[in-house]
């Protein structure tokens, strides 16, 4: 008997015609036949988007039309495809569905399969026997997303949780009910590939390569598990080729499990970007039987990384090594890009990506309350040089540890963890989202009464599994977390804390207020660009609390709180023009503020990872880019704020210091000029001193303010400039803008055509602060390559502006804006 497999995708792309229909459920009238009448489908994909293509509902996106769509959540839904099955004379045939979204009765031929509730594992079915030669009938009942949710948390008793519906009762996506920057769109759907995997003998049921380090060579153990047919009896081959060399075991025939062990001499380390290059090895794994069966391809890097958080003489650090480096963190959070995840691609997952990189990010923190993303995400992350630090889908919320949960939170972590090991990118594995933190804080004692809350997953079931399948990656059991079981979980002295009241409560002034030694959850709201906004938004007039407007502020009194947030920082809006700008460059200001205190306090603070890099829909959020892939200004203070190399001046008791902090491999050595300036037309320099600024690699140095520069003789006609020969810069104000006297005439624009675009130099004739250029106001598609430039007197700066066509006439506000005049 040979051993072989053969698969028979039952995907759209593959050929297969599928329907769906809903079942059951209150379907508004003028919806016409759809509760009896099939649409068309596609899978993967999700109901919402199969309604969109067929034209039976509007954009769930746009306007009001995510409450109005509301009906789609509480209904069941029935997906229908009919295939032929030609007989191969296999011995097993199995469906495989990779995921299932979420609550669905599985059904060939008149046969029950199975029922699934996890939309964050895969299945296999036994299908022997059951696929005749024509007309072979799968069919996939979703029952309704929402009212299965709330069935299940009624019949386990609730569970504390935020947000409207009680997510933390099925293993669903807990954002696809509902978040505070995203819409309530409770899908179903075939949701990852599904097929026919018929074989005999001995198949791959998973890898592991497991790729480490020893000295300077390269280990990689490859970890096999193998499923047999029954009454099969012949020994398998496992050969794996990796680095130019092949190594193979003999399997006993009925062992499922093997490790093949491989070393590559020489071996080219990975390392994050920033630090060294992005090498990855082709692994190919080969298994036989009598005869070839079937294989296994990937990559993998060889790094080592580890985790510090053994107590020091400030209390406890975070601090991720990559092969024996600590790595400074760079970072922001990561949700799904999309509130339709089926939508998402190794393309859209790139520009995602890149927009990380260009803003000098080194990592990505794959949140808890989206998804194990796909394969394609951390394959790019693996090719950049971005660290992922993965969290368990577990997000604000306890979760019950009984049954059936329980078995179904060990099933998915196993496979997430299997899945996801062998990414070089792979940083670190984190237990939960704020839980520990709800659990000793947010008043969850009293409602769960001594029941069980996740305390059992984050600190046994979770780290044991990957202590089983991923030793090589660390562990942690929440963020925040101050790794001891006797310290508030957010304590700033340590491990990871998140920092909330900023936003929520006080003045970002207030970061200044702490001394984190590792900050992964920060930021402040803003709206996305204009023309992304009004795609979406249709008031009229527009207005921060219209209808539709309210629609796409998700956040608690969010709006009010982007009011208050401007603080004595910047003046209240005189229209929603200004009301745009204003609480854009607010949240930008906002959050560079907190990481240039943070990057000065090095090396006490080992990183930041800021709240939020992606929106999944067009919403006022604390994203940098906005749900049409448009960099918010938010995200041009990132790139300075997270450049290799920062300048910034920071108030120590002893009066400011320019504080310098170099995250390369190279010392920084360059002459800096410290000037205090008039902020008035010729922009007269009152006074002026030159340093020597001498910076070891990976270090950070402070250097007082002079004090010819440091005391102005008019607070509110001053500033100053410090300015590095590499061109290096930082400005230090002594008052608040509102208080800060600024020339609403202080420069000219020119428009040049260019090949895809124009360019616009701007040129001031006084100080001009937080320049920024927004060509989407003209055309939707227009990108621009700079924002948030700050000139003195007699300085330019030119605009490059891509996909687009020129303008007719000169640039003014709203599309070219300023701090200036918001304060004239």
């Amino acid at each position: 008997m040979k051993s072989t497999l053969r698969t028979v995708p039952l995907t759209t792309a593959g050929g297969a015609a599928w329907t769906v229909r809903a079942v059951d459920g209150p379907v508004p009238e003028g919806q016409g036949d759809l509760p009896t009448t099939p649409v068309a489908a596609t899978v993967p994909g999700e109901v919402h988007t199969d309604l969109l293509t067929a034209g039976v509902i509007p954009d769930p996106f746009d306007g009001d039309n995510e409450g109005k769509l509301a009906w789609i959540g509480l209904t069941s839904w029935t997906y229908r495809t009919v295939f032929d099955w030609a007989d191969d004379q296999q011995a097993v045939q199995d469906l495989v569905a990779e995921g299932l979204d979420t609550a669905a009765t599985v059904t060939l031929n008149g046969t029950e399969l199975g029922r699934t509730c996890n939309q964050h594992r895969s299945y296999r079915f036994d299908v022997t026997g059951l696929l005749i030669a024509e007309g072979n009938e799968l069919v996939i009942e979703f029952a309704s997303p929402v009212a299965t949710a709330n069935r299940l948390s009624e019949e386990s008793g609730l569970w504390p949780h935020t947000n409207l519906h009680p997510y933390n009762a099925i293993r669903k996506m807990a954002s696809n009910f509902g978040w505070d920057w995203g819409p309530d769109v409770a899908t179903v759907g075939i949701w990852r590939p599904i097929r026919i995997e018929s074989w005999t003998g001995v198949r791959i049921d998973s890898v592991r390569p497991l790729a480490g380090l020893e000295e300077d060579r390269g280990v990689l153990d490859t970890k096999v598990a193998l499923a047999w047919s029954e009454g099969f009896s012949t020994d398998a081959t496992i050969t794996v080729e990796v680095g130019g060399t092949t190594n193979q075991v003999t399997v006993p025939a009925g062992s499922t499990e093997a490790t093949v062990t491989s070393t590559v001499d020489a071996v080219d380390r990975w390392y994050p970007r920033g630090y060294g290059d992005q090498p990855l090895y082709d692994v190919t794994v080969s298994l036989a039987a009598n005869s070839q069966s079937a294989g296994w391809q990937g990559r993998v890097g060889f790094r080592t990384i580890t985790m510090n958080v053994a107590p020091d003489e400030n209390g406890g650090p975070f601090v991720l090594s990559v092969n024996g480096k600590p790595v400074y963190v760079r970072g922001a959070n990561w949700i799904p890009d999309d509130a339709f995840v089926t939508r998402l691609s190794r393309e859209t997952y790139e520009h995602g990506i890149r927009d990380a990189i260009d803003a000098n990010m080194n990592l990505l923190r794959v949140w808890g309350g989206g998804i194990y993303e796909s394969d394609d995400f951390y394959d790019v992350c693996d090719e950049l040089g971005v660290l992922v630090w993965q969290d368990f889908l577990f997000a604000c919320a306890a979760y019950s540890e009984e049954e059936p949960l329980r078995g179904e939170v060990e099933a998915e972590a196993r496979q997430a963890v299997t899945r996801l090991s062998r990414h070089a990118s792979l940083a670190l594995w984190n237990g939960n989202n704020e839980n520990i933190w709800g659990y000793v804080e947010w008043g969850w004692r009293a409602p769960l009464a001594g029941r069980t809350w996740g305390e059992g997953y984050y600190f046994d079931l979770l780290p044991a599994i990957v202590a089983e399948l991923d030793p090589r990656t660390p562990y942690s059991a929440g963020s925040p977390f101050s790794y001891d079981r006797y310290i508030h979980p957010n304590d700033e002295r340590n491990g990871t804390m998140h920092i909330w009241d900023v936003w929520n409560q006080v003045d970002y002034s207030t970061y200044r207020k702490y001394k984190p030694r590792f900050v992964s959850e920060f930021g402040f709201q803003g709206p996305p660009a204009w023309s992304t906004l009004t795609s979406v938004v249709h008031d009229q007039p527009l207005d921060p609390y219209g209808e539709q407007m309210l629609v796409h502020q998700k956040a608690f009194e969010g709006n009010l709180k982007l009011e208050r947030g401007l603080g004595e920082h910047l003046p209240k809006w005189r229209d929603i023009d200004d009301w745009h700008w204003t609480t854009q460059l607010n949240q930008a200001r906002a959050v560079a503020y907190g990481i240039e205190h943070f990057r000065s306090l090095f090396p006490l603070n080992t990183g930041a990872i800021v709240w939020q890099l992606n929106d999944n829909w067009p919403v006022v959020s604390w994203a940098a880019v906005d749900g049409h892939g448009i960099r918010k200004p938010l995200w041009f203070a990132l790139r300075r704020v997270y450049a290799d190399r920062l300048l910034t001046v920071q108030p120590r008791e002893d009066g400011p210091v320019v504080a310098a902090h170099n995250d390369t491999d190279v010392a920084w050595s360059t002459e800096v000029t410290v000037s205090r300036r008039s902020t008035a037309k010729g922009g007269e320099v009152l006074a002026s001193e030159t340093f020597a600024l001498e910076v070891p690699a990976r270090s950070a140095v402070l250097n007082s303010l002079p004090a010819s520069v440091a005391t102005a003789g008019e607070l509110a006609t001053e500033y100053v400039e410090v300015r590095a020969a590499d061109g290096a810069s930082a400005y230090w104000y002594f008052v608040e803008d509102t208080a800060l006297k600024l020339d609403g005439d202080a420069y000219t624009a020119e428009v040049a055509g260019t090949e895809n675009g124009y360019d616009v130099t701007v040129t001031a004739t006084a100080l001009t602060k937080d320049l920024a250029l927004f060509p989407d106001r003209l055309e939707a598609s227009a990108r621009v390559d700079s924002g948030l430039i700050t000139l003195n007197a007699g300085q330019s700066h030119t605009f490059h502006v891509t996909r687009a066509s020129t303008p007719a006439g000169a640039l003014g506000v709203p599309v070219l804006r300023s701090a200036n005049d918001l304060l004239t």
